[in-house]
């Protein structure tokens, strides 16, 4: 949740040199006198191949790693502005427009986390496939939830209005400045992204033609909840908390108990859901050792793994990780809990940022959590009718090792839709999710993360080829060393008894 990392989607990134030859109607720097509601144009400047020096994020961060991307990029429109359709509104946007070779197409970037930052690393990537692109800071500037106290409208922006309105927006500086509003629009996020790109398709049906949702953060309330109930598990009390050193150990037991159940003895959990690991297996005899668990740090770990649960109910509110996770444990179960989570409940919930996140009733703090988003934030409608009507198509994926986002509720949402919309039947011809074996949150783990959704959506709608399956490869060194399907749920891959299985080909989708 704390990031969304997209450049993992964009493998086999197509030249411009096969892209349309679409030019400017209008020069860039005359974008700035156009005229368009509640917005004002700060910035409409030619940017020359490989020029682009990426500006800082907020606190001073950088864009690591991110260097050379920035250098290959063609030339380009950059257009920044800020929205304002609030009074309380302070909408910052970029959009970007390839100089020459425009795809015809639309992008839009999503964030992470509380967002707070233009997505500009991703925006990079669909510029380089040919897209026209965009993304918003969400209408708030740094990563954390202080923003909201005293800013219903601030926290509307950040919950559904900034992307909404980044998009109409940026089709109309793309309109003009090409002369042609883009074919078609798709939607890239992953994490927040992942629940902006579906609240999006619930409550603004027409503004893409295609998403992807990565590991969605969709039902957002109960999931900080779930982090909370984490955080609370591993402090009850000083002898519950279990150091990173012990991960390891924990995450070597999971997979000798769970890995070869589908036949492939190969470091990854292919449906952890289907495994029971009980951490019980490692309890210390006496006392406490590197090698075991005290029986304090057992019961850790078994609500880690739990559903966070309502006492007087218990009714489930957020499922729990899953065995293969343990080693990113550290980002819910370390010193101190998510700040994404406990922001939540000190600036939207209870106004206080003293608010102790050991004091979390998870009955009735959890309904007022809900009583106060309703439907701000959360996007867990099931009634996707008009998206689907207009030939909406989604893509959505999930790393089963996700270390901050259960995968479990990535097919609970599925699930709930193909129940609300006629059956899985239906909903397959416009909604398909992927669950992949040993990908950690939206990337990197120890299966094969890395996996092209643009152009798998690309080929959806705009040939009808339904994606069966998706190639995903693990990545060392920048080199694939493993590659495997990723099948349609409830579909997995499947070993066929012969050939390598670090080979796609060797694997079936059943």
């Amino acid at each position: 949740m704390t990031r969304i990392i997209t450049p993992v989607l964009v493998a086999g990134v197509l030249t411009l040199i096969f892209a349309p030859s679409i030019v400017a109607a209008t020069s860039c720097e005359d974008l700035a006198s156009i005229k368009l509601p509640d917005t004002t144009i700060t910035l409409a400047q030619t940017v020359a191949a490989g020029e682009f020096a990426p500006p800082a994020a907020p606190g001073g961060r950088g864009f690591p790693g991110q260097a050379d991307l920035f250098k290959s990029l063609p030339a380009f429109c950059r257009v920044a502005a800020t929205l304002k359709p609030s009074s309380d509104s302070d909408i910052k946007v970029e959009v970007w427009l390839p100089a020459s070779g425009w795809n015809g197409k639309f992008e839009a970037e999503g964030n992470g986390g509380w967002a707070g930052v233009v997505s500009i690393p991703q925006m990079a990537a669909a510029l380089r496939r040919g897209y026209a692109t965009a993304s918003t800071d969400t209408g708030h500037v740094g990563g954390t939830g202080s923003f909201a106290p005293g800013h219903p409208e601030k926290l509307a922006d950040f919950g559904y209005r900034a992307v909404h309105e980044m998009t109409v927006k940026a089709k109309a500086i793309v309109n003009a400045y090409y002369g042609n509003a883009p074919k078609l629009s798709y939607w890239n996020g992953c994490s927040s992204g992942g629940r902006e790109g579906l609240k999006e398709a619930q409550k603004f049906p027409a503004d893409f033609d295609g998403i992807i949702a990565g590991a969605p953060a969709n039902y957002w309330t109960h999931l900080v909840t779930q982090s909370v109930w984490i955080g609370q598990a591993v402090h009850q009390e000083e002898a519950s908390f279990i150091p990173q050193t012990k991960y390891k150990m924990i995450h070597d037991a999971a997979l000798e108990a769970c890995d070869a159940r589908d036949a492939v003895k190969d470091g990854v959990i292919e449906n952890p859901a289907q495994c029971k690991f009980d951490p019980a297996i490692l309890q210390c005899k006496a006392g406490d050792a590197a090698t075991c668990l005290t029986s304090a740090q057992v019961e850790a770990a078994r609500k880690i793994y739990a559903p966070a649960t309502n006492p007087r109910t218990r009714e489930v509110i957020f499922p729990g990780l899953m065995p293969g996770s343990e080693m990113g444990w550290a980002g819910l179960a370390g010193p101190q809990p998510l700040s994404i989570a406990t922001d939540h409940f000190k600036y939207v919930v209870f106004n206080d940022p003293n608010w102790d996140y050991k004091k979390l009733n998870f009955d009735s703090d959890v309904a007022l959590a809900d009583k106060v988003d309703n439907g701000v934030i959360n996007a867990t409608d099931t009634n996707l009718k008009a998206f689907f009507g207009h030939g909406g198509k989604i893509i959505q994926y999930h790393g089963w090792n996700d270390q901050l986002i259960s995968p479990l509720n990535s097919i609970n949402y599925y699930q709930s839709v193909e129940k609300a919309m006629g059956g899985a039947d239906k909903v397959k011809q416009s909604y398909r999710l992927f669950m992949a074996p040993g990908m950690n949150h939206c990337a990197g783990g120890d299966g094969p993360s890395s996996l092209d959704a643009v152009k798998a959506l690309e080929e959806w709608v705009e040939k009808g080829q339904a994606p069966e399956r998706i190639i995903a490869s693990h990545m060392t060194n920048g080199k694939a060393d493993r590659t495997r399907p990723l099948c349609a749920y409830p579909q997995v891959a499947v070993y066929k008894g012969s050939g390598s299985t670090d080979d796609a080909a060797n694997f079936v989708c059943k």
